[in-house]
């Protein structure tokens, strides 16, 4: 089965920012690809979705797996025989429930967890779908980053989620300089802080204010930015 449709993959996405930016992408008329570790509430999202008439596929996806993120790239090319568009949301957050909050009771487990999916997981992900934008020479790629990983104001405390964004942050501009004189774009987004079960219920923006900017990264035209750090369709510091 090929489609004429862009087609969008999104981690993460069974709650929050993922499964707005999912709902968004459909909308704009992409066949997405909706990832989720938890497959009963990855396939729940995607049905509401579908219910909506929107024109969104589950898909499993662990990204701390090499295979499992394999099983993706082959299930994409089996099924689309492209891919468009990579929204790296999957991540973790898990500094406050360890009870870590300053750097000097950080327990390296906790930092070495946070690492494994938010930084390594996007390296393991990217890696294995980035062929498939390749073969057409055309691809988005946007992951979501946070202003709690800007090196220019870092603050105390949070130590595995700031050194994972922070991190994740570099990765954005390492794969951005390979792909020089590509038509594959790559950016870290910072939302804001957002209504999810991540942000809480005190966060300022909706999810839908949250996924502006990742659906404009996601959309940008053939001479976008790349290799950089957005905030509200602007440009902020590293």
């Amino acid at each position: 089965m090929s489609t004429t449709k862009k087609v969008a993959v999104v981690t993460g996405g069974n709650r929050g920012l993922g499964f707005e930016a999912s709902r968004q992408l459909a909308k704009l008329q992409y066949q997405v690809v909706l990832t989720s570790r938890d497959e009963a509430k990855g396939k729940a999202a995607a049905d509401k979705l579908q219910s909506e008439g929107l024109d969104v596929t589950f898909h499993p996806l662990d990204v701390t797996s090499d295979e499992s993120s394999q099983k993706l790239a082959e299930f994409i090319s089996q099924q689309f025989g492209k891919l468009d568009v990579l929204v790296n949301n999957a991540g973790i957050y898990i500094d406050e429930q360890a009870g870590n909050d300053s750097v000097f009771d950080a327990k390296i487990d906790t930092v070495q967890q946070t690492m494994e999916t938010n930084v390594y997981g996007v390296l393991r992900v990217t890696q294995a779908l980035i062929p498939l934008m390749k073969k057409q020479n055309y691809g988005r790629i946007v992951n979501v980053s946070s202003g709690m990983g800007q090196l220019h104001d870092m603050g105390g405390g949070y130590t595995g989620y700031r050194l994972s964004k922070a991190a994740l942050n570099a990765l954005t501009r390492i794969f951005a300089s390979e792909l020089q004189g590509t038509n594959i774009l790559v950016n870290s987004v910072c939302p804001g802080w957002v209504k999810t079960d991540m942000g809480g219920a005190n966060a300022p923006r909706t999810p839908e204010q949250g996924v502006n900017t990742i659906l404009w990264l996601a959309t940008l035209a053939d001479d976008g930015a790349t290799g950089g750090f957005f905030r509200d369709k602007k440009a902020i510091d590293w």
